[in-house]
């Protein structure tokens, strides 16, 4: 029978932004989390982490994360998790992450993976509430029903488990690298981005084409007569996993979902102003969606790989320096207020005709990926249906 996971848990709580109750952050202390410190499983605060004092520390007492911790997102970016090591130092978190304490009664490899299925995320949809961005409750949370096979065998799965997922992150950090090679191309052809050392002529973003907010205009944006169609939703975690070519997509829109949006062409350069900042991926299919995410169409084919490309070098800086009220977020004033190089359009056209090599490549480690994530998922569900 299943278990209410707060059956399962010592604590359910979730993080403080220090900001909106009077504090400010530090250049350095503690270590404070957000959603983009937790991926595959692992939560890692060896980079891009904010820092508050020891002091904000201890006042900020619920969101305090302990070694063992299960952390999941529940803001925007919905059904994340990651296990805490247990050689962790302190750490903090923000209020779009969760924190589950468990219980002895379940292993918290077992958990991770099962907030990870299929059935965990449709329970999570059904059950977010929409206002501003997509969140989940802690009472929500504590309601979803786990299967709790005993201890021992909660271990196995998660073993098994374990081993089919490394074999995933491995060929996810292979294409990863490809996208390092587009970088390494980029300052061969046009030197650091930011120093601009072969004296390109300078433009402003919004100068170079159109940039537009997704649409979203249905409230809530999670009713069902939007969803379920044959229009692909494109979020912004898929921009911000992407790898810079956006080839998949989990949510769809119907009829009625595109007719109070925007279907976004073929070959736009999508680019998250909220939650993740500044991640970018172009559209390999047409695609929706919302106003988290910001579409540029270049007035030249050419330069839309090369803004991907340019944006890269960017992105820590635009989300280290990102205002944070909910949430860290941009606005389009800022992206078009940038300061783009441009070198000649003809060298352009070669940057790109170099990353359609790069795509290619890409092409086929992704096809091989999704297998895996087929063969994973159908692991997943017979695991958590006693059937392994």
């Amino acid at each position: 029978m299943p278990t209410k996971l707060g059956e399962l848990c010592s604590l359910i709580t979730k993080g403080t932004t220090p900001t909106s109750v009077g504090f400010e952050f530090s250049d350095s202390g503690v270590k404070f989390l957000r959603v983009q410190n937790i991926f595959d499983g692992k939560v890692n605060y060896a980079d891009d982490t904010l820092f508050i004092s020891a002091d904000v520390h201890k006042v900020l007492k619920r969101s305090q994360i302990a070694p063992g911790d299960v952390l999941i997102s529940i803001a925007g970016t919905i059904g994340r998790t990651g296990i805490v090591p247990d050689d962790a130092p302190e750490l903090n978190c923000n209020q779009a992450v969760a924190i589950l304490r468990t219980t002895e009664k379940v292993d918290q490899s077992y958990l991770r993976h099962w907030l990870e299925s299929v059935e965990a995320q449709r329970q999570m949809r059904g059950a977010t509430v929409t206002g501003t961005i997509q969140n989940l409750s802690l009472s929500q949370i504590g309601d979803l029903q786990i299967p709790l096979p005993p201890l021992p065998e909660q271990r196995r799965i998660a073993a098994i488990l374990d081993q089919a997922d490394a074999l995933r992150i491995k060929r996810r950090e292979a294409l990863a690298q490809l996208d390092s090679l587009a970088q390494s191309i980029f300052v061969e052809m046009f030197g650091d981005p930011l120093t601009n050392p072969k004296g390109w002529p300078v433009v402003k973003f919004g100068d170079v084409g159109n940039l537009d907010r997704g649409i979203s205009k249905h409230r809530p944006r999670n009713d069902p007569a939007l969803l379920g169609g044959a229009h692909p939703l494109i979020q912004t975690g898929d921009v911000a996993n992407s790898g810079g070519y956006i080839r998949a997509y989990k949510s769809t829109y119907s009829d009625l979902g595109v007719r109070q949006s925007k279907l976004w062409p073929r070959g736009t350069l999508c680019i998250t102003i909220a939650a993740n900042i500044a991640k970018t991926g172009i559209l390999t299919f047409d695609a929706c969606f919302p106003d988290s995410v910001v579409g540029f169409s270049a007035n030249e084919e050419a330069t839309v790989e090369y803004v991907r490309v340019w944006l890269s070098f960017l992105q820590k800086t635009l989300e280290e320096n990102a205002p944070e009220s909910a949430q860290k977020n941009i606005n389009l004033a800022i992206l078009r207020g940038l300061d783009i190089p441009l070198p000649p359009i003809e060298l352009r056209e070669h940057f790109g005709q170099a990353l359609r090599v790069q795509m290619n490549l890409a092409n086929s480690g992704e096809r091989s990926a999704k297998q895996l994530d087929a063969m994973f998922a159908s692991l997943q569900h017979r695991a958590f249906r006693g059937e392994l």
